[in-house]
């Protein structure tokens, strides 16, 4: 397995992480363990989860199986995404038990949309409480888990409290969310992906997304792990196994991997741009909405109907999963048609609001 160093931390952890989000039947304890025991038996030494992860079970799930581990052989990450100094505490202890270990590698202040959430997480004394576990010896790395655009995120990270980020980052919309990987490459952090194969996107629609293989990829599942990995700035990707076959299909695909060239990578941005025009870029120059409407988290709901080719369906998911807004978020615009003239791309954004609207309205019914 091919390791990159997680920043300055001296860590190196596997180009393949070990994303705890999903499981096939969470309650199943042991089949599941033994799931993240064969991807660390294949050389994966980094293990994602959250307190909430697959009905609260995922923690167990991983903590189950680094029972079996071999101390001092693997990394865990988990977060809390508590604002008050008090409840940060509580979720750590809760997830030290239910991981079996001693010390948390990578705790994540979890859940940043904002730098005004991050403030708050400052003031709630969440940050402060964490900091404080970290010199107990609790918590090894302290990292931050953000979908923030990347000039507002390199502003948090620019702090100094966090070694490293996790992110979303994926071969189909790596152009508009470079930036943040830049910020997070500059200051020397570690970069963790989520979401390397666009929420399922890729492989769903392989013969879409063909257009991201080389000649040397055997499907666009390697090619889209390939891709994020290539990546200088970015330590891992993180991958939500369900199977022994999915978890060996990711290390094969990085094994003796040479990462791509700059050709091959400015081919598919330049791909990318023009199969779908119409892409939010997230640069945010539609603010402030009088309605006090979060546009560019409403656009990027609406990039999803363009990457999947015009299905409804992941609007919903990235709403509610995403960006834990409710569905009828958009139907508080007024359709004053501010944000349309600040728009540097020129989008039909109320006609695309009206859209996200009245898919929540049939929802509702």
């Amino acid at each position: 397995m091919w390791h990159k160093e997680y920043g300055k931390t001296g860590k190196k952890i596997s180009v393949i992480g070990f994303g705890g989000m999903q499981f096939a039947n969470p309650e199943d304890i042991d089949a599941n363990a033994e799931v993240v025991l064969h991807a660390y038996r294949r050389g994966v030494n980094y293990f994602d989860t959250a307190p909430s992860y697959c009905q609260s079970k995922s923690e167990n799930i991983i903590g189950a199986a680094v029972k079996q581990m071999t101390p001092g052989t693997f990394y865990v990450s988990t977060k809390s995404n508590a604002s008050e100094g008090d409840k940060l505490r509580a979720d750590l202890e809760t997830s030290l038990e239910r991981l079996n270990v001693e010390r948390i590698d990578f705790f994540h202040i979890w859940y940043i949309l904002s730098k005004e959430a991050w403030q708050g997480r400052k003031k709630g004394g969440a940050i402060a409480a964490a900091m404080k576990a970290r010199d107990e010896g609790l918590i090894g790395h302290l990292a931050l888990s953000s979908h923030m655009p990347g000039a507002e995120l390199g502003e948090v990270l620019a702090d100094g409290v966090v070694e490293g980020v996790t992110l979303g980052y994926c071969a189909i919309n790596f152009p508009y969310r470079a930036e943040a990987v830049r910020a997070a490459g500059k200051l020397r952090l570690g970069v963790v992906t989520m979401n390397p194969l666009g929420g399922g996107l890729i492989p769903q629609n392989a013969e879409r997304f063909d257009f991201i293989r080389s000649p040397d990829d055997p499907s666009v599942v390697a090619a889209a792990l390939r891709f994020n990995v290539s990546h200088p700035a970015i330590t891992s990707a993180l991958v939500g196994f369900t199977t022994k076959e999915h978890v060996d299909e990711a290390v094969e695909a990085v094994e003796n991997f040479q990462p791509y060239d700059q050709a091959h990578i400015d081919a598919v941005r330049e791909k990318i741009l023009d199969s779908f025009e119409g892409l939010c870029t997230g640069c945010g120059y539609c603010l402030p909405c009088p309605a006090e409407v979060d546009i560019p988290k409403m656009m990027d709901t609406y990039n999803m109907k363009i990457l999947s080719g015009g299905d409804n369906k992941p609007m919903l998911g990235r709403l509610k999963w995403h960006w834990n807004l409710p569905l009828d978020h958009a139907a508080a615009c007024t359709l004053c048609g501010e944000c349309e003239e600040k728009c540097t791309q020129k989008l039909p954004i109320c006609d695309r609001m009206k859209e996200i609207a009245a898919l929540a309205e049939e929802q509702e019914q």
